[in-house]
């Protein structure tokens, strides 16, 4: 039985379980300081599309080894079990070529559409396609899936670890290349192109082009003018091309092989299992070598059905007895070596196990949560507690030295104990409270500012306060009573004869008058009972209550009541 898997985790997604935004972790101590402090309001996951759990993780400094991000720990106190197979810088890669990508065909008003494709259960970030009005590419990051040099609309472009025999070069003249290289906390994408006796030629992704041939580079260009022919399709010959011999396919089938076995990849073991049995032509060593590393193949995937069997019981057990460690690392396992040609009984103990891990997750997230509001209302405990130490000491200070310090020291004493009592809440006793009020009143702090604007003046007030009440506009459309002075006139000096010089105040007779009307007209008003202030009909709510009604707004028929008395 394999052990948790303890290789550190290098990248992550940015916001959420689902998010399709990778950064990787820097692995020095210092270049991780300044990460922290630029994704200070960031949070870290292990993303679905990494092919991780979904759950948030958290970063590790070391001085000793290299930093990266970790799980939070279970609810057990046991660290988080992960399905997660692949976890170093190069794990986010089809995330990263899927944003420089989509960054490229937009830069050249080129829509496309993107998919993470698992063909035969292979896992996630495999392959990448990306199809757009005139054609389409195929990203192979790695060797799980073999390119299709026949398939139209999907260009292979292979990773640097991805074989590629030397047939295909002859026949294709060229195929391209992938690779990414880190800078700081992200990859970027380099293109290449490989050719027949030539090396690889590596150029940025903004220096290539899409063309009626496909994707082309600057290499492209010179091999393509370099020849007096051109191939026969858009691609490459395909279907017309020389097969390669059996010595050379049986040699790729043996690797292949070896590196499925190496990976337990039981599925990918099959699948080479049948290409070798239809291939032909093979004889000799290569045919010995072929028989026995079918004979070792078969051997180990009896075996597999065996260990199979045995971790799906393990996995029920466990669901059995709750042992939620058990569940999740078993899990884990089952994902991870296990995820195709499921039975019905397999996928019902998987799907039982997931919820139960769910389960214990959501708990476990309210556990945390619990804590976490524990821990803050003792922190808020231990402040109040503290500040009531303060209020205390404060006050013996202001008693000690009530005699000779002076009135402005006393007063910034008086506003620190102030502060203090507020931030110490009920930890301060009644008799502090008095003694607190006592030197507020002492310090003159806390009353109210006083009355600076002028008060409303009343009828009979002297001129130069009562016309303040009365804006222009209202009395100047009167006339004057004292001078005589009509309708849209000042008022004048002589009010005797209606003569004199021009005045900008009015005579407070011309004021009066209005005032007296708008206090009449005050006087006459009555405020107009609304809907609360009746009892309701319908439930029997009395004045100044609200009624029972479902949305708890008003009744109609009390409304209605209201509107009856106002009339």
């Amino acid at each position: 039985m394999r052990g948790e898997d303890r290789r550190q985790i290098q990248t992550a997604v940015l916001g959420g379980a689902e998010s399709e935004e990778p950064l990787m972790l820097p692995l020095e101590a210092i270049e991780l300081d300044a990460f922290r402090r630029r994704h200070e309001h960031d949070t870290f996951w292990c993303g679905l599309l990494l092919g991780g759990c979904g759950l948030q993780l958290t970063t590790k400094l070391y001085t000793d080894r290299v930093c990266h991000f970790a799980h939070h720990p279970g609810p057990d106190g046991h660290p988080h079990l992960c399905g997660r197979r692949a976890r170093g810088v190069s794990s986010a890669d089809h995330l990263y070529v899927k944003a420089a990508a989509a960054a490229w065909l937009r830069d050249r008003d080129t829509q496309a559409e993107f998919e993470f494709v698992q063909p035969d259960g292979v896992p996630i970030g495999s392959v990448v396609d990306i199809r757009f009005s005139r054609g389409g590419l195929r990203v192979h990051l790695d060797q799980a899936v073999a390119p299709s040099w026949d398939r139209d609309g999907h260009e292979p472009v292979l990773g640097v670890s991805v074989p590629v025999d030397r047939d295909i070069l002859i026949d294709r003249w060229y195929v391209h290349r992938i690779r990414l290289n880190s800078a700081g906390t992200a990859r970027r994408v380099q293109i290449g192109t490989e050719a027949f006796a030539r090396d690889t030629e590596w150029f940025a992704l903004d220096d290539c082009e899409m063309t009626e041939r496909g994707l082309s580079t600057p290499a492209v260009e010179q091999i393509v003018r370099s020849r007096s022919t051109r191939p026969v399709t858009q691609w490459g010959v395909g279907r017309a091309k020389k097969a390669p011999p059996a010595r050379v396919r049986a040699q790729v089938l043996l690797r292949k092989l070896t590196d499925a076995v190496r990976v337990e990849s039981s599925f990918v073991v099959s699948r080479v299992l049948r290409d070798i049995a239809d291939l032909t032509g093979v004889e000799g060593e290569t045919k010995a070598k072929l028989e026995a590393a079918v004979s070792d193949a078969e051997a180990w995937l009896e075996d597999q059905v065996r260990v199979r069997r045995e971790l799906f019981s393990q996995l029920e057990e466990a669901l059995a007895a709750r042992d939620a460690l058990e569940v999740r690392r078993l899990l884990a396992r089952v994902n991870a070596t296990a995820s195709h040609d499921r039975t019905a009984d397999e996928i019902t103990t998987t799907d039982a196990a997931a919820a139960f891990v769910a389960e214990q997750q959501q708990l476990y997230a309210q556990h945390l949560q619990a804590e976490m509001a524990a821990k803050l209302a003792n922190q808020q405990e231990a402040r109040e507690r503290r500040a009531a130490g303060r209020v205390q000491t404060l006050l013996a200070t202001l008693q000690r030295r009530e005699a000779e310090q002076s009135v402005k020291a006393m007063r910034k004493l008086v506003r620190e104990l102030t502060h203090a009592a507020s931030d110490a809440g009920d930890h301060v006793t009644a008799a502090q409270k008095e003694q607190i009020g006592v030197w507020k009143t002492r310090a003159d702090i806390g009353r109210p500012p006083a009355q600076t604007t002028r008060p409303t003046p009343a009828l009979g007030a002297p001129q130069a306060m009562r016309h303040e009440q009365v804006a222009r506009r209202y009395w100047i459309k009167r006339k004057c009573p004292r001078c005589q002075a009509v309708a849209g006139k000042n008022c004048v000096s002589n009010a005797r004869t209606g003569t004199g010089a021009v005045s900008k105040i009015p005579h407070y007779e011309r004021i009066e008058l209005i005032l007296a009307e708008r206090r009449a007209a005050a006087a006459s008003r009555r405020r107009a009972p609304g809907p609360y202030a009746i009892t309701c009909p319908d439930c029997g709510k009395p004045p100044g209550e609200r009624c029972l009604s479902p949305n708890g707004g008003v009744h109609r028929s009390r409304a209605e009541r209201s509107k009856e008395a106002r009339r």
